[in-house]
């Protein structure tokens, strides 16, 4: 099928323009340092914020720090005229629910959302999580400054709004701060419910779990490298869509593996000084983070997180021992390093809310020559469309050819057997969508 030269020089000149687009530029250089500084410190002074702690207070505890939040969106919402809708998400969870459940508790989420222009319902998430801890998961009174884990993701997630609502885009864009996170992911898992009954058509969410620490425990220094974690396949598949995975590959691309890919490559793009790196699992080994429930109802997640840790200043009661300080404290936090990883947020944000919704039904099929044959069904807001493939081995999307708006396409002289394939949409104001596997 031939497309018409013109179209294929108006798709080249908007995909060229979405890759080198100002904008982002712009936004990367509106992330401000000193608000996250002042907002990881803020937090801090709340002295705990675990999910049992004092809800009354204004000054110490969990409560005292989600209003703190909602202010900060309210306000922020003030300022661009109302274009934020600010609200608490709650969920009691009763005593006994699991081992760090020690009695009833309201795990409240706050939510911001950025109403999407054209596409209000489909939202694309970023999340960080208000809750802290000590060595101990029940202990709600000791100092708990959570400084690392997880200020940094909450001021990240703060100051992303702040940037991106002098913006319109497209699709909603959803700024939330989790709770309940270190007594088992009952925000998460709350807001992801909720979202299935309000039947929001969730794009994926970006959670960030760790942003601030650039020093390991094992010596390492490192301000530029981060870490994408991504489940392989959708929790809920069916038993169909195992067999036919077994026959036809795609162990390792679901719907949260291309969303990894996504913002590896839009990283890599706009912020080339960057290392992002593709951890090829859910989460770190045995450990869990807010992106999963979301994960487990079948919506697109990943984890952004600093790449070398460090676990004297985890879950620690704040103490020197041999010479080591334990605790997450504020003094550890590198505020620059959360600034970049804020702005990998930010520009995937803005990318993933501009871009019109993936294609759909795309199904590939070997023919009797050296070719492959993709189809798939048109959506709206897509002028064109864009095909991927890679070696079966190989990480990323190397190779693409744009094909125009059509719904198939013959790639001749590309072995089916060889390759992996996905196509993804084209706006026309040249950003793409996540690129879909076929089914």
């Amino acid at each position: 099928m031939k497309t018409p030269l013109l179209v294929v020089f108006f798709i080249t000149c908007t995909l060229s323009i979405a890759q080198t687009d100002q904008k982002l530029y712009d936004i990367i250089d509106a992330v401000s340092t000193e608000r996250i500084k002042k907002d990881i410190q803020t937090l801090v002074n709340f002295g705990t914020r675990h999910t049992l702690s004092d809800t009354v207070s204004n000054v110490r505890g969990i409560g005292a720090a989600r209003r703190w939040i909602k202010t900060e969106f309210e306000t922020i919402s003030k300022q661009c005229k109302g274009c934020l809708e600010v609200f608490n998400q709650q969920n009691l969870v009763a005593k006994g629910t699991n081992t760090r459940i020690t009695r009833d508790v309201m795990v409240t989420n706050v939510v911001a959302i950025q109403r999407g222009t054209k596409f209000p319902n489909r939202y694309i998430i970023m999340s960080g999580d208000i809750d802290s801890r000590v060595s101990d998961p029940n202990n709600y009174q000791l100092d708990a400054p959570g400084a690392n884990d997880n200020a940094s993701g909450m001021a990240g997630t703060i100051e992303a709004a702040r940037v991106l609502s002098a913006y319109k885009f497209d699709n909603s864009i959803i700024y939330v701060g989790l709770s309940g996170e270190e007594q088992g992911l009952f925000g998460g898992a709350g807001l992801a419910n909720y979202a299935k009954e309000k039947q929001w058509d969730i794009i994926g969410i970006i959670n960030n779990d760790m942003i601030g620490n650039i020093k390991g425990v094992d010596g390492v220094i490192n301000n530029r490298e981060f870490r994408i974690f991504s489940e392989p396949v959708p929790a809920n598949e069916t038993e169909q869509d195992r067999r036919r995975r077994r026959f036809r590959g795609g162990e390792v691309d679901g719907i949260s593996r291309q969303m990894a890919r996504y913002i590896y490559k839009t990283t890599k793009a706009y912020m080339p000084e960057m290392q992002p790196r593709m951890i090829y699992r859910l989460d770190r080994f045995g450990r869990g983070g807010h992106h999963r429930p979301f994960n487990d109802l079948g919506f697109a997640g990943v984890r952004i997180m600093e790449a070398h840790e460090n676990y004297t200043q985890q879950h620690q009661d704040i103490r020197t021992e041999n010479g080591i300080e334990y605790g997450d404290t504020f003094k550890h936090v590198n505020v620059e390093y959360a600034k970049k990883l804020t702005a990998v947020n930010a520009i995937n944000l803005a990318s993933l809310a501009s871009a019109p919704p993936e294609p759909l039904e795309v199904k590939i099929a070997g023919i009797v020559e050296p070719s492959a044959k993709l189809t798939w069904r048109k959506v709206d807001n897509a002028i064109g469309y864009k095909i991927y493939w890679r070696d079966t081995t190989s990480p990323t999307w190397d190779y693409s050819r744009l094909v125009g708006n059509v719904s198939e396409f013959v790639l001749k002289g590309i072995v089916i057997d060889n390759y992996f394939f996905g196509v993804a949409s084209i706006g026309k104001n040249g950003y793409e969508s996540m690129v879909v596997f076929p089914n």
